[in-house]
């Protein structure tokens, strides 16, 4: 066989497209905004009642309490729509407004918490392009000097007054520790998110770059099967005009050869009217749901006179009654395993079987197995110890699959072979 397909289309939780990352990102932004809303509730009633630190209570819970009901909209709002980097950039710049409201009333810029300033810059630096990241810049620095000059300055209590620069000390301590962790603790996060959109964009290019490449094929393939109808087509009236002749008509071995050559002429004819047939449908227009017994039923009648002298040990039993997407390329694709499999192996083994909600078409041999060089570069076109022009067929398989929104898998057998699953999902029924 090629080169195995082990892990043909990136899946799971580690790969995010561009909008589900953007909607990860903002789901961490309301995450800090639930602390921030905590935070800032604690700590006005703590320097309040605790510390007997009189502030406007009723302006700054009812800030963190708008700032609670925004939060509590945005929770609701980030499953139902597409999040864009202006909505981020907004998220940024209420958290700001809020956090200078806060300050504004309690002190301003001699408030120790001004540094929280910092974490909303540095997350709108990763979240948001150049031009969105200088606003917000430019909108903290506009916040900060106008805390500078414009505040509610703090009563102190007279009994506090000793104590005062202890308590700005381990206030600007406790903004710093505060900064710190949940800058190392979301930035984390962001960057993971980041990272899987990467990843899915990554993805995007590899498959568009492979189907240019199928569709490079699909033309060349169309372009050679209308040239090859005219040779074909001499060659089945030369044939026919041989049978005739009286030397070849009389003897027996002669007369065979040339209907079997006959036969091979009708043969590569039938797939070069199918070739140009399905260049000439559009896409997914042959595509239909059967039953996955019937088919593989259909497949192996198709395949097994092509390959006479290889013993197929066939079992579709486990499929039950599944129904599955197929269409003629998926059985060019499963043809083509089991053609692989007859170069290298004295047999080979075809079996269906139900896993989940998923349907496994496996093909194995008792060949040598994969070539470890061959691991790197699975599902690439050409990949294949073959030499050149070799590899289409599990890279083919590989596209047919992932278009029918299944996947393929490979490895080497334990005890010597190859296998290739088809994990094609079963349609309910």
């Amino acid at each position: 066989m090629d080169a195995p397909l082990l892990a043909l289309t990136r899946t799971g939780p580690d790969v995010l497209s561009a909008e589900t990352a953007a909607a990860a990102n903002m789901r961490q932004l309301i995450q800090l905004r639930w602390i921030a809303v905590a935070g800032q509730t604690i700590a006005i009633l703590l320097v309040d009642f605790g510390l007997g630190v009189p502030l406007p209570l009723v302006e700054m819970l009812g800030v963190a309490l708008l700032l609670g009901l925004a939060n509590l909209l945005a929770t609701m709002a980030v499953p139902r729509h597409r999040v864009h980097d202006a909505e981020v950039m907004l998220a940024l710049l209420l958290d700001m407004a809020a956090l200078t409201l806060q300050l504004y009333f309690s002190g301003g810029a001699t408030n120790p918490f001004i540094s929280l300033y910092l974490l909303q810059v540095v997350l709108g630096a990763i979240l948001l392009p150049p031009a969105s990241a200088a606003l917000l810049v430019v909108a903290t620095v506009l916040s900060y000097a106008l805390l500078s000059v414009r505040y509610l300055p703090l009563e102190i209590p007279s009994g506090l007054f000793a104590e005062i620069a202890d308590l700005f000390a381990i206030g600007r301590w406790i903004a710093f520790v505060m900064v710190a962790s949940l800058l190392v603790l979301f930035i984390t996060r962001i960057t993971r998110n980041l990272r899987a959109r990467d990843a899915h964009v990554a993805d995007l290019r590899q498959h568009a770059a492979e189907e240019e490449g199928i569709v490079r094929m699909g033309l060349f393939a169309s372009g050679a099967a209308h040239e090859l109808g005219t040779p074909l087509g001499t060659l089945s009236v030369i044939l026919a005009d041989w049978r005739r002749m009286p030397a070849i008509a009389g003897d027996p071995e002669l007369s065979a050869e040339v209907q079997e050559m006959q036969n091979e002429v009708q043969r590569c004819k039938h797939i070069v009217s199918d070739i140009l047939h399905s260049a000439g449908q559009p896409r997914g227009e042959a595509m239909e749901s059967m039953a996955a017994g019937p088919f593989l039923d259909r497949v192996v009648e198709e395949w097994q006179p092509t390959h006479p002298n290889v013993p197929l040990d066939f079992d579709r039993e486990g499929a039950g009654n599944a129904v599955i997407a197929v269409d003629p390329a998926l059985r060019q694709a499963i043809c083509n395993l089991l053609d692989n499999g007859a170069e290298v192996s004295p047999a080979v083994r075809l079996r269906a079987t139900i896993e989940g909600e998923m349907l496994a078409i496996t093909v194995s041999d008792f060949g040598p197995g994969f070539a470890p060089e061959t691991l790197a570069a699975v599902g690439k076109i050409y990949q294949s110890t073959k030499g050149a022009g070799h590899g289409l067929g599990l890279f083919l398989a590989t596209n047919v699959v992932r278009r029918l929104g299944g996947r393929l898998e490979a490895r080497n057998l334990p005890f010597g072979g190859a296998e290739v699953r088809l994990i094609l999902p079963v349609k309910p029924q």
